[in-house]
């Protein structure tokens, strides 16, 4: 079972961050999830009605995260969170992409809550995964994009396994080789605050929403938090 690691550099610089780890195994990706269709469907109809909106770059929750990418030197317009760019999208289309049911859920709980999230199949994860500075040398082949390798740039987050990264600007874009499909059975997700201390309940709000959509579709499923006061956990 893979390690989750953060290193001492990413948490002595972002010393208010909180992430999630949900494990999720024996997963069911190819039968109906109900309540996850009936989540975005009432997020959606929330919007429509003009009772609910995204988060935006105004946002504390999504300034939070600008403030990090800069601080590594990415551009937040350019390079947007993940949570800037999924709230973006719903904004302008009115709905959120349909995937397939795992990544739907966390996506609905990302974006109702303000907050990132991401999931990796640990069936092609290689070793630990660990968030920590890019030194210039690694690899990364975007989703989507199997034949695209790109090297991040030094001190610029990531997360990384021992075989290359798994996601770019820390949540910005995930990799190809451990996207989550519907036969993934065996699945880290992960949810995100670099502000904790306002926004760690949030947090913990949101993992309990996810665990309640992956609950009737998987095995079973456990939670680990990692932080500055704890580095590491077994996903």
């Amino acid at each position: 079972m893979p390690l989750f690691r953060i290193s001492p550099a990413v948490a002595d610089a972002f010393p208010d961050t909180l992430i999630a780890v949900v494990t999720a195994s024996g997963l069911r990706g190819d039968e109906p999830w109900p309540a996850t269709a009936a989540a975005l469907d009432e997020l959606e109809a929330r919007l429509a009605g003009e009772t609910w909106r995204p988060a935006d770059e105004n946002d504390p929750r999504v300034e939070a995260w600008h403030a990090a990418y800069r601080s590594f030197g990415t551009n937040p317009r350019r390079i947007r969170p993940s949570v800037d760019a999924l709230g973006r999208r719903m904004a302008k289309k009115g709905t959120l992409p349909r995937i397939n049911p795992a990544v739907d859920s966390y996506n609905c709980v990302s974006v109702r809550h303000g907050l990132p999230a991401g999931a990796f199949d640990l069936d092609h994860v290689t070793g630990d995964v660990e968030i920590r500075h890019a030194d210039g040398s690694e690899t990364f082949t975007p989703l989507g994009e199997p034949d695209t390798v790109e090297n991040p740039k030094p001190g610029e987050v990531v997360y990384a396994d021992t075989t290359d990264v798994l996601t770019r600007h820390w949540n910005h874009r995930d990799a190809h080789r451990t996207r989550v499909t519907e036969a993934s059975t065996h699945v880290a997700f992960v949810l995100e605050t670099v502000a904790a201390t306002r926004d760690g309940h949030l947090l913990k709000v949101a993992v309990d929403e996810l665990r309640a959509l992956l609950q009737p579709h998987c095995r079973q499923s456990t939670v680990h938090y990692l932080g500055p006061a704890h580095l590491e956990a077994t996903a």
